[in-house]
């Protein structure tokens, strides 16, 4: 499998796409004024205690208070806390944390009205961005995440991804990060750390510390509160922080500024694979060049189709996500019911679980699949819903069918799921109505004429569509209308009408009697 990654970034907002053998499989937009990122961290102010939540509001300059829970706090929070008062009010400089003795742990069992007061001081990081009327979570558990390691200060262990299973390795890398982090640090080693030299790991050691420093300079010179004393990496290179690997073939970016932040990085954690940072000046969008729009476009919406006539409907509510499976107009498999069941609720997982990676649903999600009566066949499709959503890298859990035919999966959610309006406003009411997005309009014609010739065996007919649209798809000397007919048959004549609208069509048989290709028959 090979991934390519594309970035395009203009002053309003930055776009970035990760295809999977030219499939679209993640993207995200952000605008480029939005700053309130998770791994920002603050200095930060409590505001409101919550004895009944056990929990506290706390003044972090959003426009709603940030939400911290006692468990929030971290096991470390009283040497945290300690420290923070002494960079506070220290004249000789900002004490070594290396030289503080840590205080005892936090216990699960208290109370925060016990731990905190209202104008307390706290340092606090975004663990989970504002959603819908929800403002931020924090948590007082600070962390820096690199590449091969993730730093913690106010501990003093090291912790090995569980994903290394050697047991000869995850000795080594412990015995590695000992001899290396400094005192009254704790370090997580990641997945991609596997098989890295020392000076690799020490490498990232003294740029993750070093952040850790900036931070606390800037809390000791703070003036105002909140204030941000330290801002996460920008989106692009912090989703190649966490999606590089040697499988990449591009990194395409169509902004000079971030190409340069991109190629640096890389020319950091890979330098042998720099020349795969590329950057674009195509006359064409980026991703309309690399065939991405059309993906998008495609993907997003209430209605994703997805094998043969078959589409999931996806809902977004306050509380969950719902997804509904139908088979649509798809014909019936000879084996029965059961094996057509099977056979696209099968292929429902596929897409659900890219669906979840592309929108970056989170929270909980409930999929009605078709009804299947045989066990093995529930446990079939459980089985491959787990194998699918391996690839994602968010933590989840998923739960077998119920005997209601649901599926109930839990997604970690740290952002707003990933919305992409592909509506248009009608050109002929003048946005006073709106309708699907025409730039899909012939592959929705294509689709009908497939399954007029090969299913229905009806290979002479004639196609009614709207003058603009003809023009389109006669222009040149191999249209789109040559394609269709060279794959389809002659039979297939398209006639312009001026009676229809931009984008309605007809079908007529070779008698003149129309053929209803507007409805689809479900078979749920």
């Amino acid at each position: 499998m090979t991934s390519e990654l594309f970035i395009s970034a203009n002053s309003q907002k930055i776009s970035i796409a990760l295809t999977e053998d030219k499939r679209l499989m993640e993207f995200q937009e952000e605008g480029q004024s939005v700053s309130y990122s998770v791994g920002n961290v603050y200095l930060a102010k409590v505001r409101k205690l919550m004895p009944g939540l056990n929990a506290c509001f706390v003044s972090a300059g959003h426009e709603r208070d940030s939400f911290l829970h006692y468990l929030d706090l971290g096991t470390q929070f009283l040497s945290l806390e300690k420290y923070l008062k002494q960079v506070r009010n220290s004249k000789k400089g900002i004490p070594p944390i290396g030289k503080v003795h840590l205080e005892p742990e936090l216990g699960k069992e208290g109370s925060i009205q016990n731990i905190l007061q209202q104008g307390q001081e706290v340092l606090v990081q975004v663990v989970k961005e504002p959603i819908s009327t929800k403002g931020p979570r924090m948590t007082c558990e600070i962390s820096f995440p690199g590449r091969y390691l993730v730093l913690i200060p106010f501990q003093d262990n090291v912790s090995v991804s569980s994903k290394i299973k050697s047991g000869a390795e995850r000795a080594r890398l412990k015995q590695v990060i000992q001899s290396i982090k400094p005192k009254n640090f704790g370090v997580i080693v990641r997945t991609v750390a596997e098989g890295k030299r020392v000076a690799e790991l020490d490498t990232e050691m003294k740029v993750l510390v070093s952040r850790w420093e900036e931070a606390i300079s800037r809390v000791s010179a703070a003036k105002e509160l909140p204030t941000m004393v330290y801002e996460e990496t920008s989106r692009a290179v912090g989703l190649l922080r966490d999606l590089f690997n040697p499988s990449y073939e591009n990194i395409y970016v169509d902004n000079e500024n971030i190409f340069n932040e991109v190629k640096d990085y890389v020319t950091i954690i890979a330098p042998e694979r720099a020349d795969i940072v590329k950057f674009y000046k195509g006359n064409l969008p980026i991703f309309d060049n690399f065939d991405i729009t059309r993906q998008i476009k495609s993907s997003f919406g209430k209605v994703v189709s997805f094998k043969r006539g078959a589409y999931l409907i996806i809902e977004h509510t306050e509380a969950l996500h719902v997804v509904d499976v139908n088979s649509g107009s798809r014909n019936r498999n000879s084996d029965g019911q059961e094996a057509n069941a099977l056979d696209v609720n099968l292929g429902a997982a596929d897409e659900l679980a890219r669906q979840l990676r592309l929108r970056d649903m989170g929270g909980i999600i409930v999929v009605d699949f078709i009804d299947m009566h045989l066990a093995e066949d529930r446990q079939k499709l459980y089985e491959r819903m787990c194998e699918n959503m391996k690839q994602d890298r968010a933590r989840h859990n998923i739960l077998p069918l119920s005997k209601f035919g649901l599926m109930q999966i839990t997604r970690q959610r740290v952002r707003p799921a990933t919305e992409v309006n592909i509506d248009e406003a009608c050109p002929t009411c003048h946005g006073k109505g709106t309708l699907k997005s025409s730039f899909m309009f012939t592959d929705v014609l294509e689709s009908k004429i497939d399954m007029l010739v090969n299913k229905l065996q009806i290979r002479s007919f004639t196609l009614h569509v709207h003058p603009y649209v003809m023009a389109y798809i006669t222009q040149g000397l191999w249209s789109i209308r040559r394609q269709w007919q060279m794959k389809y048959g002659l039979g297939a004549r398209i006639i312009p009408s001026q009676k229809l609208g931009f984008l309605q069509y007809e079908f007529y048989d070779r008698k003149g009697n129309e053929i209803d290709m507007k409805e689809e028959i479900e078979m749920k």
